[in-house]
């Protein structure tokens, strides 16, 4: 403790002569910082702890302050001191809400149901904060507080409040932006938040957080097409290597994934996967998949690890395409529609469930959106 620290007769003395606003500040930041049970006597501690009590009740807000301050990070304080302190105008209460580990969840739950956004928020950026304390955040907060709860790495919040998060705010790009970026959201949040979101945070949680196959290729597809990769309007092949390097590396560039975006027509990224996923320059990987003969593919397939049960299904896809690329038009829709119908047949019972469900639930789509009048 250095010695500005420690209340001295000096101190006492120009206390005594000026019982200013400023010293009786200064007073209260020394023996709160000097305040450890373990270092006082009985008779010293009860001293201290009516000290404490006496300024609680100081009309100076920045003796109250002063004292809030410096009691905040000590675990040593009286709880009715620090629940009256917690209860203080903000500017008073906010230090002890923040980091007081004296405040018990009740004292917590109470200030978040009777104070404003600034003490919600600090509760909000606790260093820990229980799943209870999380959920009535989400209740009684605006967007602002359960923002801050979902930027706090700290704060256990659970599947169901997370549920209510997005019920609430799920629109509101101040609680979107920290939520996604969280180290870990559980899988149905992920899949319900990549729906409300921009392009750049739907990329963000493909490739953090854990989705279902479907959704990541449904993710993927958007956002290339969004992005005008097709067979039909071309683009630039640097595009999709930078997409495939960032798949690689956060372990989602899957062969399901590869597969569903060449059953919907997008050679492109098939092969720049291809060439990654081997280790090859990205044209020998194209020579490759185009070579007229069986073994080409199938040597892509193997060096890749790919399951040879896809091996039918990619041949149909990519003779398919070659024969939409003439014949599909400016129609992406149709193109999409036609590529899946015509692999699905050509594969019949040749292909494994999950794609085969897969491409049916998007064939179905298209037509369930042709069916709606415009």
């Amino acid at each position: 403790m250095s010695e500005d620290m420690t209340l001295s007769s000096a101190d006492v003395a120009k206390l005594l002569q000026d019982p200013s606003g400023a010293n009786r500040a200064t007073a209260a930041k020394k023996i709160a910082a000097n305040f450890d049970s373990s270092k006082l006597t009985d008779a010293e501690r009860d001293i201290a702890e009516s000290i404490f009590r006496h300024m609680l009740k100081d009309a100076e807000v920045r003796v109250r302050h002063a004292l809030a301050d410096s009691l905040k990070d000590n675990p040593d304080v009286p709880h009715d001191v620090a629940a009256t302190l917690a209860r203080d105008v903000d500017e008073v209460a906010i230090p002890l809400i923040e980091r007081s580990i004296v405040l018990t969840d009740e004292d917590l739950v109470d200030i978040i149901q009777t104070r404003g956004t600034e003490a919600q928020k600090a509760v909000a950026g606790r260093a820990t904060v229980s799943a209870k304390l999380a959920d009535v955040l989400v209740e009684k907060g605006d967007e602002q507080v359960v923002a801050k709860l979902v930027s706090n790495e700290g704060a256990d919040i659970s599947d169901g409040t997370f549920s209510k998060v997005l019920d609430k705010f799920g629109d509101s790009e101040i609680v979107q932006t920290p939520l996604a970026h969280r180290d870990h959201i559980p899988i149905g949040v992920a899949e319900r938040l990549v729906t409300l979101v921009s392009e750049q945070l739907r990329d963000h949680i493909m490739m953090h957080h854990e989705v279902s196959p479907a959704t990541a290729s449904d993710l993927l597809l958007e956002s290339r097409e969004k992005a005008t990769v097709s067979l039909v309007e071309g683009e630039s092949r640097k595009t999709v290597e930078d997409l495939v390097d960032q798949l690689y590396a956060s372990k989602r560039l899957t062969p399901t994934l590869m597969l569903r975006a060449l059953c919907m027509g997008d050679t492109t990224f098939f092969e720049v996967a291809l060439a990654k996923k081997v280790g090859i320059p990205v044209l020998n990987a194209y020579m490759l998949v185009h070579d007229k003969g069986d073994l080409g593919l199938k040597r892509l397939f193997d060096a890749a690890k790919i399951p040879p049960q896809f091996l039918g299904m990619a041949r149909a896809a990519l003779q398919v395409a070659d024969e939409m690329v003439l014949t599909g038009g400016d129609d992406r829709e149709l193109f999409k529609q036609l590529m899946i119908e015509r692999v699905l047949t050509t594969i019949e019972d040749d292909v494994d469930t999950d794609n085969l469900n897969y491409l049916i639930g998007k064939l179905q789509k298209v037509d369930v959106a042709e069916s709606v009048p415009a």
